[in-house]
């Protein structure tokens, strides 16, 4: 049974579907459409090489997927960043993109995100890649009669985390 799914599953015109869409969610989260491009197609390889996740629930397992990237990308950077930091001498001059407030608030809030559990981060990201409410009950396999309660719940934990990690906005 599995492998007829598998063998009936259109990968090219699933993939033509839902790439661009993917790659934009992830380029949400780590700001670099280029390495976002990358890691969408990280995203679809890994679904070739699932048999399992293809099907009728594939578009959900391809967003979360996404998502995940997007967020364990973000932890690299932040390793990255430390291991630099250790080695630099401290002697760079800031950045006009470390300057620019916008571009603080955008780092302070992924911060945020790779904090929280990770559900509630791809609700948040999925909602604000403008997935509706069923949309998000099907990606993240919920009950669309529960998406706005976890949504709230999810807001609830960014805030508190933001309040804790850097005061009130």
């Amino acid at each position: 049974m599995e492998d007829l799914r598998a063998a009936s599953f259109d990968f090219e015109s699933f993939f033509s579907v839902h790439y661009s869409r993917a790659a934009n969610i992830i380029a949400r989260v780590v700001r670099d459409p280029s390495r976002a491009e990358d890691l969408a197609v990280e995203v679809f390889w890994r679904l070739w090489r699932s048999p399992k996740a293809q099907g009728e629930l594939a578009a959900g397992w391809v967003y979360r997927t996404a998502v995940r990237q997007g967020l364990d990308e973000l932890r690299r950077q932040a390793r990255r960043s430390r291991f630099e930091s250790l080695f630099s001498a401290g002697q760079r001059s800031p950045t006009p993109e470390q300057l620019h407030a916008v571009s603080r608030q955008q780092d302070q809030v992924r911060g945020v995100l790779t904090a929280l559990d990770p559900g509630q981060a791809e609700l948040l990201l999925l909602r604000a890649s403008g997935f509706s409410y069923e949309e998000l009950a099907s990606a993240l396999d919920f009950s669309p009669s529960s998406i706005g309660t976890l949504i709230i719940r999810a807001q609830k934990a960014f805030r508190e985390e933001y309040v804790k990690r850097y005061g009130e906005p």
